[in-house]
């Protein structure tokens, strides 16, 4: 063989070794064929990409973690506060994820930080709060169907962080301690009121029986008698005297 075709052979076979690709099992391979998209996908594993006619675009199936930034925020009932995020998407559609939009990560991200801002900007202060996973579904959902024709699945959205201001946290302070100043009130004024209930039964048990109450009070005496007072007074009411009396 001539030193000619040694060279044209050598070619070939650096040519049809540089176009043999591997893909791993979470990448796919999106093929333009003289601009054309092809209709599939290509890998895992082996597959040929005849250069220059064709160019491949590695696209990644695994799920992206996404951070979103603090976000300034005004709520509903004008408050301000910053809240930062973290969104898991992945591509489920590797033609779409090329074609459709031009940089997919990006353009969630963007997606990602005006959808929080919308959502949470139409809730209150305390529904941010309390309702955190309620507000994370909603998200999810709008993102979800934003990015439906970009082929991403939006699967979780979670509300990362919320800041307050100093000046906001001493008035939730203030608000906290009163309602539970609040609750302890209320708490107390029941308790007094069912006493006052069992109060007034035992007084109706009583009230027919005035000899029961001289024994009440001679058991009041002996209990406060265990007591280590040195003095005692014990006022004496005439009620007590009538049945001496009656007797006489």
């Amino acid at each position: 063989m001539s030193y000619p075709w040694i060279i044209f052979w050598s070619f070939i076979v650096l040519y049809l070794l540089s176009c043999i690709k591997i893909l791993n099992e979470y990448e796919r391979g999106v093929i333009f064929r003289l601009g054309r998209l092809l209709s599939k996908p290509k890998g895992p594993g082996i597959i040929f990409v005849f250069k220059p006619i064709d160019r491949i675009v590695r696209i990644s199936l695994r799920v992206v973690t996404l951070d979103v930034p603090p976000q300034d925020i005004i709520t509903k009932d004008n408050v301000s506060v910053q809240v930062s995020a973290v969104v898991y998407f992945r591509v489920v559609e590797s033609n779409k994820a090329v074609v459709e939009v031009e940089d997919f990560k990006f353009a969630t991200s963007q997606m990602s930080q005006t959808t929080l801002r919308s959502v949470v900007g139409q809730h209150e202060l305390d529904d941010l709060l309390s309702s955190r996973e309620k507000l994370n579904d909603l998200i999810q959902e709008i993102l979800d169907k934003q990015t439906e024709p970009w082929g991403i699945k939006v699967s979780n959205v979670e509300i990362k962080h919320v800041d307050l201001t100093e000046e906001l946290k001493r008035a939730m302070a203030r608000q906290a301690e009163a309602e539970r100043e609040r609750r302890a009130k209320v708490i107390n004024a029941l308790g007094e009121y069912q006493a006052a209930e069992k109060l007034a039964e035992a007084a109706k048990v009583i009230e027919p029986h005035p000899m029961a109450l001289q024994m009440r009070y001679l058991q009041t005496l002996v209990e406060i008698a265990t007591e280590n007072n040195s003095t005692t007074l014990f006022p004496i009411p005439i009620d007590l005297l009538k049945p001496f009396m009656q007797g006489k």
